[in-house]
């Protein structure tokens, strides 16, 4: 009989968790005669406020450059990308004496170099006009450093000042392919800065294009093109790339990559090469993102409503009602915790709306940079992600969570009376875009934010005019013969 009546527990949990109306016409309980198990549920109201992201942890596998105006706001929004390349495995050249790509002097040289970013996506006008500069970094970003959002490698000495620096203006559009190639299916739109003028390396040597510096890099000391520590180190510590002017175009990034053209001959003939060097996660690549702040703390002061914006803007702040939920409940056990938010539908900016966030995180509030940089994913228990379904975001079931924060309670008071002043935090929650990464297609490998363009505005605020926020709970105990 008590399997019967669990199987009929977790039954009406899976309804609960699955269905977005109130518990509250649920019903009181539900008893057993032989075990007397009860269940009930209840409802809590929920307060929430907005928080300035400030930064982000910037490590993603797709770099955002280019400036536009959001049209909700009216503000400007800058991504500025840093890129490294590395070689690939087992990286070869051919024998020196097959090149055949030499200046005047009979001295090896590059025909051309150019980098290439190609983009999967982009937000805009894909006719905007942009200018970029392309600085030389003079010392890599290193790994196991926590990189955010509002790292700026020329403010911070990362940038060679005597180095090389390239100007492109580029559409996204790229008119100079024709438009059968565009048309192609093996075609994919990228941003094309050649690299062909003349370069000095930090020892004072010219060469007719950095291509050139690259190839006699590798003759020198092969070993440098060993790996990716070896080439970023000794040979090439990546590239800042900074929007100079334009607006209404921002790329999504996915690839990017380093092309040094030449010609060598063998048995006889002529071969033209390109040799590639990728931007991978091997090595690092991040976004700065430059937010109009007076603009991010207009919204965020806004209490008759929560926000999320990305890249780096705004997230929503939740304090869970965990006194209340457990008062009188403390031996019970605490089946279930669902909460809901609600989106509200703007449809006043057209054609350049921003999209709206997908996926969701709940995590802890004293864990929300800690989450990123320890790469942790949600598990179900601190912390829970949550797709969009329409207008409204769910969390099917953070009693988990709920549990653990009252236990964290406590124990702290029961050591230090001062407990709570010390941890103000205690029952707080962030909400926060982010982009999920599977393996397996089903299996979670990696949290990262979300810096695409977003934008959300949800119920909630300490002057919400709208229906309170709720988070529904089912309880059940076992009282005994």
């Amino acid at each position: 009989m008590k399997a019967r009546l669990l199987a009929g527990l977790a039954l009406l949990c899976m309804l609960f968790v699955s269905c977005d109306d109130t518990t509250e016409t649920i019903g009181s309980s539900l008893t057993d005669n032989m075990d007397h198990l009860t269940i009930s549920t209840d409802t809590f109201k929920v307060t929430t406020k907005s928080i300035v992201a400030d930064s982000v942890l910037s490590r993603n596998t797709l770099g955002y450059l280019g400036r536009i105006k959001d049209p909700e706001t009216g503000a400007y929004i800058t991504g500025d990308f840093m890129v490294q390349f590395h070689a690939l495995e087992d990286f070869t050249l051919p024998e020196k004496e097959s090149i055949i790509s030499l200046n005047d002097d009979s001295e090896i040289i590059a025909d051309s170099c150019e980098i290439r970013l190609f983009y999967t996506d982009f937000y805009g006008d894909s006719l905007s006009t942009m200018k970029v500069t392309v600085h030389e970094m003079d010392k890599p970003m290193e790994e196991g450093v926590k990189y955010y959002s509002n790292f700026n490698p020329i403010a911070n000495g990362y940038v060679r000042t005597d180095g090389m620096k390239t100007d492109k203006v580029y559409t996204l559009a790229n008119l100079t392919y024709s438009d059968s190639l565009r048309a192609t299916g093996n075609y994919m739109p990228n941003i094309r800065i050649p690299l062909n003028e003349p370069y000095t390396d930090k020892n004072g040597k010219t060469y007719n294009n950095f291509g050139s510096y690259v190839i006699n890099k590798y003759y020198e000391n092969p070993s440098n093109f060993k790996n990716a520590y070896t080439f970023i180190h000794n040979v090439c510590p990546g590239f800042y790339i900074e929007v100079k002017d334009g607006l209404g175009a921002m790329a999504y990034i996915s690839i990017s990559q380093l092309f040094v053209y030449y010609r060598f001959k063998k048995d006889d003939n002529i071969y033209v090469r390109a040799d590639v060097f990728a931007g991978t996660e091997e090595v690092l690549q991040t976004t700065n993102i430059t937010n109009d702040k007076e603009t991010i703390n207009r919204l965020a002061s806004d209490n008759t409503c929560t926000y999320l914006k990305t890249p780096a803007g705004i997230f929503t702040e939740m304090t869970l009602p965990v006194d209340d939920i457990l008062r009188y409940h403390e031996n019970d056990t605490l089946n279930a915790a669902k909460i809901s938010l609600t989106r509200m539908i703007d449809n006043t900016h057209g054609e350049y709306s921003l999209d709206k966030p997908t996926t969701l995180l709940m995590v802890e509030r004293d864990s929300m940079y800690t989450f990123f940089e320890k790469n942790d994913i949600a598990d179900g228990s601190r912390s829970y992600l949550s797709t969009a379904s329409g207008n409204t975001y769910t969390f099917s079931n953070i009693s988990n969570l709920i549990r653990i924060m009252a236990d964290a309670k406590a124990k702290g008071m029961k050591e230090n009376s001062n407990w709570l002043e010390k941890h103000p935090n205690w029952n707080k929650v962030v909400i926060i875009p982010v982009q999920e990464t599977y393996v397996q297609t089903s299996v979670l490998a990696k949290v990262t934010h979300d810096m695409k363009l977003s934008s959300a505005k949800l119920v909630g605020g300490s002057n919400n005019p709208y229906d309170d926020i709720k988070i529904s709970v089912i309880y059940s105990k076992f009282a005994g013969k």
